[in-house]
């Protein structure tokens, strides 16, 4: 079908973007195929009248897990336990796979027309993706890694990754994970907040630096990047000499570590989200113990320090929500380019850069989707209010468009208490 977008408002993903009036946007089937000046005869299109909102491309998700829905909890549980269970049998495998489903068109209704998952249960990530590829599913774009690896004590270890024991496992597990055909491979080098027993070991390193070595030589022998969970400058360090491509999180660097950026060629992942809550919130709202929430503080100013180092020397940064952890929802990646904004110091226009073209970039997808230009796919979200003005205006989305296909006023069930706990910290 084709399909005319008329008296709307252009921000087309530029990093220097500014509103384009008078523009018309023309799709056929799921491509944009010209954006012409208004005026022109469109015999043969269905109109969409836009009246006056901004349309600008889907919003591009680089860190999200699909098993969870980021409501907070009292008591942290025991994630390898719980996705034991979940996994136990036919009827639990199915019911969770759907559940990780929804939450993929939960992004989507939020004005996600992209994700990349980093480390799920089993092969569920692949299957969603390859669901919606076929039309069997509603949701967006998926680049997906499915399980990650991890090691003995380490970061999901045991629920979202597995636990290699040598080298040889870490080898033998990235075989394992790619028999499912994922697009990345996502291992685990440092510990997190919730994983440190005691102040000041937020980011404490995990994963042997012949561990790294050896599941990055075996997934770029399979064609495949590998995204590492990094909180720590020694993890950093031991990352980046071993092979990684992409850094989640992050960490304060040094000089080395901004070098080996360049000599990898890598990118980093920024995820605020996640951090926020332990290092600001009161601990009454968070439920973070004084270790939590002081380890918080250290990850939340460590990711603020690194994303501002490697912006400052031109190292590609991208963003990510971090989806899953407690008071990171499915539908808020609107948040993480405000934060961006508010705590790196960085304008909306980049921020909104950031969050659609440049993150399309970084992971090989800028021929793609991230902007509105002829040839690309017509992945758009639509609003009321101008995102360069304020980026809540994406908090209310009024149209998303995913690969052509229209969705008038999509809705996701939000959670109260959360919203008026990150509300705070707009």
């Amino acid at each position: 079908m084709k399909t005319a977008y008329i008296n709307g408002i252009l921000l087309d993903g530029s990093k220097n973007m500014v509103p384009q009036t008078d523009k018309v946007i023309l799709t056929d089937g799921d491509k944009i195929e010209s954006i012409d000046a208004k005026g022109r005869k469109l015999d043969g299109y269905e109109l969409v009248d836009l009246e006056g909102r901004y349309i600008m491309p889907g919003l591009i998700n680089l860190h999200v897990h699909l098993p969870a829905s980021g409501k907070p909890k009292k008591k942290q549980s025991d994630s390898a336990k719980l996705v034991k269970l979940l996994t136990s049998t036919e009827f639990l495998r199915k019911m969770s796979m759907n559940m990780c489903a929804g939450y993929a068109k939960t992004q989507l209704m939020s004005g996600v027309t992209t994700i990349r998952t980093v480390g799920g249960v089993l092969n569920f990530d692949t299957r969603i993706r390859d669901g919606i590829l076929k039309g069997e599913l509603e949701g967006p774009r998926i680049v997906a890694s499915d399980m990650a690896v991890s090691v003995e004590g380490g970061h999901m270890a045991g629920s979202l990754a597995y636990v290699a024991r040598s080298a040889e496992q870490a080898r033998n597990y990235v075989r394992i994970v790619a028999r499912s055909k994922p697009d990345l491979i996502k291992i685990m080098i440092t510990g997190g907040v919730l994983d440190a027993t005691v102040k000041g070991e937020p980011g404490e390193l995990k994963m042997p630096p012949e561990f790294v070595k050896a599941a990055c030589e075996e997934a770029h022998g399979l064609g495949l990047k590998v995204a590492a969970h990094v909180e720590s400058t020694e993890g950093l360090e031991v990352a980046l000499e071993n092979g990684v491509d992409s850094i989640e999180h992050g960490a304060a660097p040094n000089d080395r570590i901004i070098e080996l950026f360049r000599e990898r060629g890598a990118c980093l992942v920024t995820t605020l989200s996640p951090a926020l809550p332990y290092a600001l919130f009161d601990p009454a709202k968070s439920h973070a113990t004084e270790i939590q929430q002081y380890n918080g503080r250290l990850v939340f100013e460590g990711i603020i320090h690194c994303a501002k180092a490697c912006l400052a020397e031109d190292i590609p940064v991208g963003l990510g929500t971090d989806t899953g952890c407690p008071y990171v929802t499915q539908y808020d990646m609107w948040r993480e380019l405000n934060y961006f904004h508010k705590y790196c110091g960085v304008s909306n226009a980049f921020a909104l850069y950031t969050g659609t073209k440049r993150n399309a970039e970084l992971i090989g997808l800028g021929g793609v989707t991230g902007s509105i230009e002829p040839g690309k796919c017509a992945d758009f979200v639509v609003t009321e209010k101008n995102p360069l003005e304020s980026l809540e205006a994406l908090r209310n989305i009024s149209m998303v468009v995913t690969r052509g296909k229209r969705i008038e006023e999509p809705r996701v069930k939000k959670m109260k208490n959360v919203e008026r706990e990150l509300d705070r910290f707009l």
